[in-house]
């Protein structure tokens, strides 16, 4: 049985999807409604620490994503490669 994954296949696929959560993110934040999400989540984990979400900005929010995405494709590739190597036949 042949396990090989693309490496570059894999890297658009997690960056693809680690840059969409981060631009569904910034939506949030340009809506107004991720510091309602963020004092839910150190709620429901029982944290009390004092987070403040910044104001929108778009230029920021960009890079926020175009990170994302590489830094997605990396891990994808990286994740792809390694796992060639171990199911080598």
């Amino acid at each position: 049985m042949n396990h090989y994954i693309s490496p570059v296949k894999t890297g658009y696929v997690v960056g693809a999807f680690i840059g969409g959560l981060h631009l569904v993110w910034s939506l949030l934040v340009a809506l107004g409604w991720a510091q309602a999400l963020v004092d839910l989540k150190l709620r429901l984990h029982m944290v009390s620490v004092p987070v403040v979400v910044n104001a929108f900005a778009l230029s920021t929010a960009v890079m926020l994503v175009v990170m994302a995405v590489i830094m997605g494709y990396v891990l994808g590739y990286l994740f792809a490669h390694i796992w060639n190597r171990m199911h080598r036949d």
